[in-house]
Parts: structure tokens; C-alpha cells; sequence
């Protein structure tokens, strides 16, 4: 029985006592322990792309600052890796320019208007693909997508060769920028389609339903309240993709007949080199100068990947204020 005296002097009864301290110190040190881990996590990610970034900076730099006559091709680095950039941003491009429509599309259809069965297993189907090597994108590119589009680009050199783009003359064997842009966006689109479709199921379902009880239609609800709603997840699932685009180097590498050139033909066997694909079969039988300029043109590609990253982080932070309840 508890006396006043007892519960004035707050001595510990019942469940309280030693083992109540004792858990509250337990979480303590768990708290601590967790914190000090995700600190650590975090510093230990910003000192490994510190020391990327300065490696590629030390080893890249005696191609920098070498005599032009040096550097492969003679004639100095910027003109080196000038027609590299060129080809990684233009088959970027062109992966981003088919990717987006097609994954905003199979989003939209997984999640609002394929069965619950169907959905679930398009879903999985398109998180399987995510994993599929690029090796493989690049054999199903070489054997099956390159003979298949030579017609379409025959056509395409007939009909509108008068834009630079599709002046010709076509490549017969179908390995062409287009093609190896085709690729990439086959590549990406999984990714892309799996965070849509994340978002788009985020949507405040309270807004669906009123846009539908005002006589909208599906297609005008999603119009007015899906897509504005996500638009931030689709530009961060853009930025996702093209960061993957852009740093491909395999099925390019197996794709391109490539040279050091800067060409707008996308269907003619003349094809622009990217800096991974570049870098990917030129290291192996490189030596001295050489070396250091294929280091500095990955200096230049990880410069470019953070530039795009940066630029789709201050996109979506423009955006973070938005939500369902204060739309």
C-alpha cells in the first residue's frame, strides 16, 4: 500500500524503477548509436565523391595542359572531347525525347486504368525489366532492332531528307545514333515508369473523386489533378533517366561504329562517339597522354551528370511546397 509519504517522496511503484531507467538509457545509446551511423553515412558519401572528383581532376590534368600535338587527334583536348560531349548529350536526347511520353503513358495505365491484377503484374514485369544487363539491350539492339528500322529510316531519307537530321544516306546495317538512342530509351523507361507510377498512386484520392463527382472524365481528371500533382516526380524520374543516358557505355559501345566526328545525321553509318563508350574501348590498348585525356573526358561526363542532377534537384525543391491539401 502506498503512503502519502511514499508518493510525496516520488519513490518509484509498480511498473517504474530500475528497469524503466534502464530502457530509457537503452534507447538513448540506440538513438546515439543510429544518429552517429547516419552522420557517418552521410560524410562518408560526400568524402568518396570528393575523392572521385580529385582523382579524376589529378590524373586528367596532364591532358589539360599538354600541347595540343599530344593529345590524341592533334589537335588538343577541347577539340578531343568536343565531339564526345556532343554525341553523349545527343543520344541522351533522344532516349529522353522517346522515354518520357512512353513512361508517363504506362504509368498513367498501371495506375488508374489497368485492372488491379493487370496492374500488379505490368508493375512487376516493368521493376524486372530495371535489372535486365545492358548487354543484353545492346545484343537485342545489334541482331533485332538494327535490321527491323532500316526500312523506317529508307523511308525517313525519302521523305524528309531535307532535314539535316534524316539526310542520309542510310546506314545499311541499321547501327545508327537513332538506333543506339532507341536503345537507351528502352533502357531507361523502366526506371522512369516505376517512379511515375509511385507518384501518380500518391495522388490525394479526395481529389480524384471530386474532379470525377463534377462531371469531369477520366482522362480530364487526370488532366487536372494526376498530372499536377506528380509533375515533380515525372521531371525527377526525367533527370533519373538521363543521368543513366548519359553515362551508358556498353550497349552504345556495342551499337556505334563511332569516330570522332560531330554529326546531326542520326541514320547515316558517320556516327558521333560517347565519352563512357569512348573510354570503354579506347582504354585498353591506351598508354601515357592518352590515358590522361580518356581520364579527362570522364572528368567532363562526371561534371556533366552533377550539372544535370544539380539542375533536377533546384527543379523539384521549386515544387516541394506543393501538395494535395494545399493545392
Amino acid at each position: 500500500m502506498t503512503t502519502p509519504a511514499t508518493a510525496q517522496s516520488g519513490a518509484p511503484t509498480g511498473g517504474e524503477g530500475p528497469q524503466a531507467g534502464w530502457t530509457t538509457a537503452s534507447r538513448r545509446i540506440g538513438d546515439r548509436i543510429f544518429s552517429g551511423s547516419a552522420v557517418a553515412s552521410g560524410v562518408l558519401i560526400l568524402l568518396t565523391l570528393a575523392a572521385v572528383a580529385a582523382f579524376l581532376i589529378y590524373e586528367g590534368y596532364p591532358a589539360l595542359v599538354a600541347d595540343p600535338v599530344d593529345v590524341p587527334g592533334g589537335e588538343g583536348f577541347l577539340a578531343f572531347v568536343g565531339p564526345l560531349l556532343f554525341g553523349t548529350v545527343l543520344a541522351a536526347v533522344i532516349a529522353l525525347v522517346v522515354a518520357v511520353p512512353l513512361s508517363i503513358g504506362i504509368a498513367l495505365f498501371i495506375s488508374h486504368y489497368a485492372p488491379r491484377k493487370v496492374a500488379a503484374v505490368l508493375g512487376y514485369l516493368v521493376d524486372l525489366l530495371a535489372a535486365v544487363p545492358s548487354v543484353v539491350y545492346g545484343l537485342w539492339g545489334i541482331f533485332f532492332l538494327a535490321p527491323q528500322v532500316v526500312p523506317v529510316y529508307r523511308w525517313l531519307e525519302n521523305t524528309l531528307g531535307f532535314i539535316p537530321i534524316f539526310a542520309g544516306p542510310t546506314s545499311t546495317t541499321g547501327r545508327t545514333m537513332l538506333t543506339a538512342g532507341l536503345v537507351l530509351a528502352v533502357m531507361i523507361l523502366p526506371i522512369m515508369t516505376a517512379v511515375n507510377r509511385e507518384v501518380f498512386l500518391q495522388t490525394p484520392t479526395l481529389q480524384e473523386e471530386a474532379s470525377l463527382a463534377l462531371g469531369a472524365t477520366r482522362w480530364e481528371m487526370i488532366r487536372m489533378t494526376v498530372l499536377p500533382f506528380g509533375r515533380s516526380g515525372i521531371v525527377s524520374a526525367s533527370m533519373l533517366g538521363l543521368g543513366r543516358a548519359l553515362g551508358e557505355t556498353l550497349a552504345v559501345a556495342m551499337l556505334l561504329s563511332a569516330s570522332n566526328v560531330i554529326t546531326v545525321n542520326l541514320i547515316s553509318s558517320t556516327n558521333t562517339n560517347t565519352i563512357a563508350a569512348n573510354i570503354a574501348l579506347d582504354f585498353p590498348e591506351s598508354s601515357g597522354l592518352a590515358v590522361n585525356a580518356l581520364i579527362a573526358s570522364g572528368l567532363v561526363l562526371f561534371v556533366l551528370t552533377f550539372v544535370v542532377n544539380y539542375a533536377a534537384r533546384a527543379i523539384v525543391a521549386r515544387r516541394r511546397d506543393f501538395s494535395g491539401a494545399n493545392a
